[in-house]
């Protein structure tokens, strides 16, 4: 009896290698940026593409805030050509990382995805940055 994993045959070897080592082109991965963060190799801007409220409860620290709607070549003006943006949403479940990547790559700019998205970082249980308005919106509407 075979089971439902070998149902479809893995790919070949050769194809295999091609594949995940494409993947890891258009990826990167929490553990990846917090380590580079934490050694001061940041050579890349990490772009949190969710909404401002979003950002302002939590965020990667280190990242700067453009919604993905708002990515544009005026938006982007300021940073150099070969600039490497990672972008983050969410999570697994959002796809707004990968729709700002499309725009990114439209504009010229070299992209990867942060894969995990915000749900990524906090599972590797890293802390995120609070914006300081969010903490004084949390401590007024606190009841303890």
């Amino acid at each position: 009896m075979t089971s439902l994993v070998r149902a479809i045959p893995a790919a070949p070897s050769a194809i295999a290698l091609m594949h995940f080592s494409n993947r890891l082109t258009f990826e990167t991965d929490c553990s990846d940026v917090h380590s580079s963060q934490e050694a001061g190799e940041v050579d890349f801007v990490l772009l949190d593409v969710r909404g401002p409220l979003a950002f302002e409860r939590g965020h990667v620290p280190g990242a700067i805030n453009l919604p993905g709607r708002l990515l544009s070549a005026e938006a982007l003006a300021s940073y150099p050509q070969n600039t490497l943006f990672v972008v983050y949403c969410a999570g697994p479940h959002c796809n707004g990382a990968n729709k700002a990547a499309v725009k990114l790559a439209a504009l010229g700019f070299a992209v990867k995805e942060m894969i995990g998205g915000v749900t990524g970082w906090l599972d590797e249980g890293f802390e995120l940055s609070v914006a300081a308005t969010a903490s004084v919106q949390a401590a007024i509407n606190c009841a303890c």
